[in-house]
């Protein structure tokens, strides 16, 4: 009897050494919220433990979710030590009866799949914030920084103004007034958990303020903005000026290319793998681009310019001599320029532009 419960143990032994033998992936959350709202955008970050190296890729899918976006889906995984990886999942709650996905890593070798693993985060509490608030901007944020803001009379009874935000883990896209008829996003960019924002409103040429709100996710509380609405020939040498260049948004991404680009040059100088030579190159690549200087030219007397680059776009104003202006971004026929004596950013013809 003993011979055989001995042989019955050798064998579950071996069954399950061989069973943990042949898993490679091991998944864990390492953060998730306990409470979100509606439209916050909030991160699950996802530590994956692999046990080979014999290995080339880590892909991610998402499943059985309802109500609730995915907003990097295919983010990559980076390497923390010769084992772990880390992610970072961005997510959208959309209503009340929302439901996480299930997330599934697979380890691949080439296009051989040598192993998945699943998970699930925790209960996630929800809440609608805001709905008895008309200042209330939809956004959900770490912080809201106003950059810069800048007004001129849209005609006899409106005024014009654009206002520049930089925001932190935030969900800047979804910024809208209920107390603004007029309004609408000039452009939106993004940069890992910092948001910048240009965008116009029009109010009655009577109003010296706007103010909205937004939800400051670190104090749980409303935070009040209020930008001035100062007629441009009533400007004042404290208001901000309008410039993008001056922007967190802007200057993050300059020094962060260069950090990047310095350290793997370091590191290539140092370890001499060949490997790090393509990260090298392309680092150097976008480190050159984003520190270049705008290109500047000139716009036409009587050109217009635009609030956005479409066809049906509000006319910010009508020039009435050539202006000296700075290049910003271009978009089909469309240039945004920022204008070197005044500061102003509009959107213009491409045919208008003439380059120095």
């Amino acid at each position: 009897m003993k011979k055989v419960i001995l042989l019955l143990i050798s064998i579950v032994t071996v069954f399950a050494v061989n069973l943990f033998a042949a898993k490679n992936l091991y998944l864990s959350i390492l953060k998730e919220p306990t409470s979100v709202h509606k439209n916050q955008k909030f991160e699950v970050k996802v530590k994956a433990l692999v046990t080979t190296t014999d290995f080339t890729s880590l892909t991610t899918n998402f499943s059985n979710q309802s109500n609730i976006t995915v907003m990097n889906p295919s983010s990559p995984w980076k390497k923390i030590s010769d084992d772990t990886y880390e992610n970072s999942f961005y997510f959208k709650v959309k209503s009340s009866n929302f439901k996480l996905p299930i997330i599934e890593v697979k380890l691949w070798n080439s296009n051989s799949l040598i192993d998945i693993s699943t998970i699930e985060t925790g209960n996630i509490g929800f809440s609608n914030i805001g709905k008895n608030d008309d200042r209330f901007s939809k956004v959900i944020a770490d912080n809201i920084i106003l950059k810069a803001y800048k007004t001129k009379q849209y005609n006899n009874q409106e005024a014009l103004t654009i206002i520049d935000i930089d925001a932190v883990n935030s969900n800047l896209e979804d910024f809208n007034l209920d107390n603004v008829v007029e309004q609408g996003v000039s452009s939106i960019k993004e940069w890992e958990n910092i948001q910048n924002l240009v965008y116009y409103v029009v109010t009655p040429i009577y109003d010296k303020n706007l103010t909205f709100t937004y939800f400051n996710s670190l104090s749980n509380s409303f935070k009040e903005v209020r930008v001035p609405l100062i007629l441009q020939n009533e400007l004042v040498s404290t208001q901000t000026d309008l410039n993008p260049n001056d922007s967190t948004f802007e200057k993050y991404k300059k020094v962060a290319s260069t950090i990047v680009f310095i350290f793997l040059l370091i590191l290539f100088i140092w370890k001499r793998k060949k490997y790090l030579i393509p990260f090298v190159v392309i680092t150097f690549i976008f480190a050159l681009i984003y520190n270049l200087p705008n290109d500047k030219g000139k716009i036409q007397t009587d050109s217009f310019v635009y609030i956005l680059p479409t066809k049906n776009s509000t006319v910010f104003f009508k020039a009435d001599k050539e202006l000296e202006v700075e290049v910003l971004e271009k978009k089909g026929q469309f240039i945004k320029v920022l204008g070197v004596e005044d500061g102003f950013i509009g959107w213009i013809k491409e045919d208008s532009f003439e380059k120095n």
